[in-house]
């Protein structure tokens, strides 16, 4: 049997195809928070400067429990005066750049809760008809529809965010996929109250990208001069947790965080060829863009990520 030869257009085809789908394999993405500092840029200007793929807009830190729901954009806007609504164009500006935006719900301080299915329901249906593609007279942010959810839980003790994800996730149904991310901090869920709330969420595998908070928890984070803990917190949570993409989540100035922050030559160097041969490996998550501002972190790190 006569052997087929490649052609040279052929085989320089294959090769950069081959080349891309390695390239695409360990590509990673930037996600930073916006709205928790009112000496940061404009959402606008923010998805301009081309850094980051999503930008998550915070917080919703009031809802459950039978609560109004409140959004604090801290300085930006004034909800209550419905001075929020004009964020639908900032909104707009980063889908119109391929940048998706998602509502972050929680935070490190507010009151906020789950407290039962039903409760998960209704809060579900005013993310729904507040924020993404549901109709309501008050929409805080204006009339832009958002992309997702992001779960940024770090306060109380509940077994209801899955109801709310798989609610939430329902409604995908109606036409544009609403999107699932979540912020939890590195310690492994298990049986601590923090945990048992993001645990019975996570596990639904509903979620598409988790942004792990790799600091303020000295057991799991990067200590100078030792990155073991950090990397072997990363291995347990790629290797366990069901979502499409996990990022590492990192304080992007020393003083964004209490503990954890990593130099970016400690970053690209140490740890960013270790975390890429990851198949979960999605990038980089700031917390937020004010500090990346200040340090431009992200530019050090870029085109390592």
């Amino acid at each position: 049997m006569a052997t087929r030869t490649l052609t040279p257009p052929l085989l320089l085809f294959l090769t950069l195809m081959v080349l891309f789908l390695l390239g695409s394999s360990i590509a990673g993405r930037i996600t930073t928070y916006w709205g928790q500092n009112e000496n940061e840029d404009t959402l606008t200007n923010t998805c301009a400067t081309g850094k980051y793929a999503f930008v998550n807009v915070a917080f919703l830190y009031i809802f459950g429990y039978g609560q109004t729901p409140q959004i604090n954009l801290d300085g930006h806007c004034n909800s209550s005066s419905g001075g929020c609504t004009a964020v639908s164009d900032g909104i707009r500006n980063c889908q119109n750049r391929g940048i998706k935006v998602f509502l972050s719900i929680g935070g490190g301080s507010g009151s906020y809760t789950i407290s039962s299915s039903a409760d998960a329901k209704n809060v579900a249906d005013y993310l729904w008809n507040n924020f993404l593609g549901g109709s309501s007279s008050s929409r805080p942010l204006g009339d832009a529809v958002l992309d997702g959810i992001d779960f940024n839980i770090e306060t109380g003790s509940t077994q209801y965010y899955g109801d709310l994800a798989r609610y939430l996730s329902g409604y995908s149904k109606h036409g544009k996929k609403v999107y699932l991310t979540a912020a939890p901090q590195c310690r492994y869920p298990d049986s601590h109250p923090y945990s048992l709330s993001m645990g019975s969420a996570l596990k639904t595998g509903l979620f598409d990208y988790v942004w792990v908070q790799f600091y303020n928890n000295p057991l799991c984070q990067y200590n100078p001069g030792n990155v073991n803990n950090l990397l072997s917190s990363w291995r347990k949570w790629t290797s366990s947790v069901p979502a499409t993409k996990i990022f590492m989540g990192l304080p992007a100035a020393s003083m964004a965080a209490g503990s954890g922050f990593i130099p970016a030559n400690v970053l690209n160097s140490q740890v960013l060829p270790v975390i890429k041969t990851s198949a979960k490996y999605g990038g980089v998550m700031l917390w937020n863009k004010y500090y990346d501002d200040e340090t431009g972190y992200s530019n050090s790190i870029k085109n390592n990520v």
